[in-house]
């Protein structure tokens, strides 16, 4: 069948039936490089300017895509090899057809034309060459650009860019005209190593798809660029699928960079996540001094077959280095075996489809039922902080960047950004602090909440950052249409959305009206298709105790919103801006603390999937004085008449202790045990190396270990804080705190324990690989455990925090491991 036997639409809507039933039968072969195999020719400048482009003011080798212009016998006899050598799928001459590629050359104006006849000539060969028995396809191929959205070109100035999300966009979509015009069967868009340029790409794709009035299936390949597992603009490879997956893909895989073997460990972690299908085109080895490639076809073949014989691949071909003789072996090596089935294809399987919240930022953050409650950091919010606001307004972005930096550092999972300032031209604010912000790993590594009541400054958030990202908020509040206007825009956007309670009416200020609301937006979003699992109810947390009776039932009314939200609306989540509930007492910081501990309790344990907090200050509940506890939950729970002005009596005697700032050092006479067991508790560093060294010593004199310190109060310790912070009586805030505590004593014990070994003349009992698992982003546990294993004679390898599990597997195999710990939450391929 060829592009004239039918109308286009439904020519290329039987091209994709087919190619998609193909699939499920077998394994398919995509070609090789066709940058090594051009260099091969070893072609002359006057070969790419050929008689059109004679007199071309700039030099034009290398420009590969010109070739189909120039030398298209070039092109045409690549492609042929390949498909002579058994491919399925023609990649075109393309990758760099964009305008900002092309304008390296001084022929931004050409692109057009040169994927309509890249396009074109893979086209045409593919049709020679297709048997009903072996059809052939094309992919269009848009390649990376020559510039990054989400990195700096200037040192100097870490928000600087050189290339804008609009400008990308207009580039792929000019490129998907042209490759759909010359009759390609698959868009590709390939060698990612910067996401964001990728999430434009999707977006002009998404566009186009519109304008045709149909869909092509779309091909997403990524580049992890070295052995840290992460893309070249510093994304782990579950990030990098969390923030594109969105683009409901034919297949997500791996492409160049990396040989097959080096590849294998990313590419089993994708097969584990991808409810899609899975394609794979790796290097052939890593390139040799002189730039070139060593590894052999058969190798390569074998490594390939491997992989398929473990059920992780669909698509398979060769990137740079490879050649026909690569594909024809690979093709060999894969004839007969099954593809793989995808995650969501797989009795039983549900690592992909149980409906979790997958954000990222350079890591991924996923959200489950099995979750614990997520803080999202309030404190980089122009209306929520008067120091903040300031910073901004006076353009120090430095000083802006460490409140971030101290909210990831404090515990936060998400970091709020809000500029909604009357002073501030809110898009340009948002756009260089985001800027800014992807610039810093220690902030962007966690996904980010873009937060306006304005949908052009959540959007011009959206266009700097390459993670997921959740959008705060969309409601009803103009409308049906202009809620699924917003929301099909953050969709495309590849973000989640947080849901006001807020309609037509207004915002919902009772249990009934909020829960209308929710379930009529929740059942309008399903039906227009936006994923369940990224929907976040928020039914609004309004102040209490304010005097006026009609507002004391706002958080039971919000408490129980949500728990109707869990039950009721199936895999959404819910969200708060908890400051909110105490803002009658602004000024008064110990009981607004004392309100969100005790409010966030009860929230929580009603199913608060995530609140905006200020993650440095949260409270332990227990901790709480029991007359201030009492009178704050009679009032979030709306216990008792007057229990409000219980409170604001209490309040002032409240404030006014805390004004005298008394601090209770009674326990400072306790034993020395358990004086530190309190320190580890409260997350109290002032005595802690004093107390750690006078516990060291009286052990010593009892002809005890310095082990001993960890093992015993220290240990006391954080088994304490581990169940309160399982009890909910406890935030991540506070178990930060209590791991810096245990950090600085065991950095004090460290040389002892040392000199202890040295001593006794322990030898090595055996290799151990210690990392902390993918889900769990804090070390606290697997450091605690790598002293303990350390100073009993163990050698600790040390892989560091959310490891692949198949990576953990390959350490352990490779250093000859005789256990793996682990911290975290157990994957299931390790269970």
């Amino acid at each position: 069948m060829t592009a004239t036997s039918l109308d286009a639409t439904g020519w290329q809507a039987d091209r994709s039936a087919e190619l998609r039933a193909l699939l499920a039968q077998r394994i398919l072969i995509l070609d090789g490089a066709m940058g090594t195999m051009v260099q091969r020719r070893k072609l002359v400048e006057a070969d790419y300017r050929g008689e059109r482009f004679a007199a071309h003011p700039k030099d034009l080798k290398g420009n590969n895509d010109l070739l189909c212009l120039t030398r298209p016998d070039v092109i045409a006899g690549i492609h042929e090899a390949y498909l002579e050598a058994g491919a399925d799928i023609l990649e075109t001459n393309s990758f760099n057809g964009t305008r900002v590629s092309q304008g390296e050359y001084g022929l931004a104006d050409l692109a057009y034309e040169l994927n309509v006849a890249a396009a074109k000539l893979a086209r045409g060969l593919a049709d020679k060459h297709s048997t009903p028995d072996k059809p052939r396809f094309v992919a269009g191929v848009l390649g990376p650009t020559s510039r990054t959205a989400s990195l700096s070109p200037d040192v100097n100035d870490p928000g600087a860019r050189n290339v804008s999300f609009d400008q990308l966009v207009a580039d792929y979509l000019e490129a998907a005209r042209g490759l759909t015009a010359g009759g390609v069967d698959i868009l590709l868009v390939e060698t990612i190593f910067d996401t964001l340029n990728a999430k434009a790409a999707l977006f002009a794709i998404e566009k186009f798809f519109d304008e045709a009035g149909r869909r092509w299936p779309v091909m997403i390949s990524g580049t992890i660029t070295d052995a840290s597992g992460r893309t070249l603009s510093g994304q782990t490879a579950e990030a990098f699928w969390n923030s594109l997956r969105h683009a409901r893909p034919l297949s997500f895989g791996f492409n160049c960079a990396l040989g097959a073997k080096d590849l294998r460990p990313h590419l089993e972690e994708l097969s584990k996540l991808a409810d899609c299908l899975v394609s794979v085109h790796p290097n052939a080895g890593l390139p040799n001094a002189f730039g070139g490639y060593d590894e052999p076809p058969e190798a390569m073949a074998a490594e390939i077959r491997d992989w398929a014989e473990a059920g992780l691949i669909n698509i398979a071909g060769g990137c740079c280095g490879t050649s026909p003789d690569y594909i024809r072996a690979i093709a060999d090596a894969l004839e007969g075996l099954p593809p793989r089935r995808p995650a969501s294809a797989v009795p039983g399987d549900t690592a992909s489809h149980n409906f979790r919240l997958r954000l990222a930022g350079l890591e991924a953050c996923n959200i489950g039922d099995d979750s614990l409650f997520v803080n999202v950091g309030e404190r980089t919010n122009v209306t929520g902080s008067k120091a903040f606001a300031r910073m901004i307004l006076e353009g120090r972005y430095d000083d802006a960047l460490a409140v971030a930096r101290q909210q990831v550092e404090n515990g936060a999972q998400i970091v709020d950004i809000n500029m909604d300032e009357a002073m501030l031209d809110s898009v340009a604010a948002m756009s260089r602090f985001v800027d800014l912000v992807g610039s810093e790993p220690d902030i962007c590594k966690v996904p980010l909440m873009l937060d306006s009541s304005k949908w052009e400054v959540i959007e011009a958030g959206l266009k700097r950052f390459q993670g997921k990202c959740v959008v705060n908020s969309i409601s009803m509040k103009e409308g049906e249409a202009k809620f699924l206007e917003h929301a099909r825009l953050a969709r495309r956007y590849g973000a989640a959305v947080i849901v006001m309670a807020f309609d037509e009416q207004g915002q919902a200020d009772t249990f009934e009206r909020k829960i209308s609301i929710c379930q009529r937006a929740y059942e309008l979003l399903v039906k227009d298709g936006f994923p369940a699992e990224d929907i976040i109810f928020d039914p609004n947390i309004f102040a209490i105790a304010t005097g006026i009776p009609e507002h004391d039932n706002y958080a039971v009314d919000f408490i129980n919103a949500v728990r109707w939200i869990r039950e009721n609306l199936p895999h959404a989540r819910s969200s708060g801006g908890v400051s909110n509930v105490s803002f009658s007492f602004r000024g008064n910081e110990a009981v607004r603390e004392a309100i969100h501990t005790v409010f966030l309790y009860h929230a929580v344990k009603a199913g608060l999937t995530m609140g905006i907090v200020n993650a440095g200050q949260l409270g332990v509940y227990d901790d709480l004085a029991p007359e201030l506890r009492e009178a704050v939950e009679d009032v979030v729970l709306n216990r008792k008449v007057g229990a409000g002005d219980t409170l604001i009596e209490l309040a002032t005697r409240v404030k006014g202790a805390a004004k005298e700032q008394v601090v209770d050092l009674a326990w400072r006479q306790w034993p020395v045990d358990k004086r530190l067991e309190h320190a580890m508790v409260k997350g109290i560093t002032e005595y802690v190396v004093a107390d750690t060294e006078e516990c060291r010593a009286a052990l010593a004199a009892e002809g005890r270990p310095p082990l001993s310190v960890i093992e015993g109060p220290l240990m006391n310790g954080m088994n304490t804080v581990g169940d309160l912070f399982g009890a909910g009586r406890m935030f991540l805030p506070q178990v930060v705190k209590s791991a810096r505590v245990m950090k600085q004593a065991v950095a004090h014990l460290i040389p002892y324990i040392e000199e202890e070994k040295r001593r006794t003349g322990s030898t090595s009992k055996g290799r151990i690989i210690m990392a902390t698992v993918k889900g769990d982003v804090h070390d606290i546990g697997k450091n605690i455990v790598g002293v303990v294993l350390g100073c009993n004679g163990y050698e600790v390898i040390d892989l560091g925090v959310m490891v692949p599990a198949e990576k953990i597997l390959h350490a352990a195999k490779e250093h000859g491991a005789q256990a793996i710990g682990l911290s975290g939450l157990i994957t299931p391929s390790l269970e």
